[in-house]
């Protein structure tokens, strides 16, 4: 069992910049696979990123490719999502989910280990 905790959601005029911690108990975090998603009023819940165990496999999908970032500390059993260069679009509730199978952490699919998720509110 993993447990997942968000942090660092608020309000932001666009433009602005925000990041976004994700800190897992339970099992041994640097064999996950981590990764954001997010759902906005009235939509079905969006893949934002991934990043593997170790130092490699970073992927971001193309709408957020170039302003947001994904991160891990494997010390402090923390993932990381910068968002930079914020637009309304960008708000949503954003979740972070863990998977021992990064496939799992894509388009469409559903990972095993999931936060409460925290709000993002990007103001025009």
């Amino acid at each position: 069992q993993v447990q997942l905790v968000e942090s660092g959601g608020g309000l932001v005029q666009a433009g602005g910049s925000l990041t976004l911690s994700c800190v897992a108990s339970g099992r041994t975090f640097e064999n996950y696979a981590m990764g954001w998603f997010r759902q906005a009023p009235g939509k079905e819940r969006e893949f934002v990123g991934r990043i593997t165990w170790g130092r490699g496999g970073i992927y971001v999908v193309d709408s957020v490719k170039g302003r947001f970032t994904i991160s891990r500390d494997n010390a402090k059993n923390t993932v990381y999502l910068q968002m930079n260069s914020l637009k309304p679009e960008d708000t949503a509730v954003y979740y972070c989910a863990a998977d021992g199978n990064y496939r799992r952490m894509a388009p469409g699919r559903t990972p095993v280990y999931w936060g409460q998720g925290t709000q993002v509110t990007v103001s025009s």
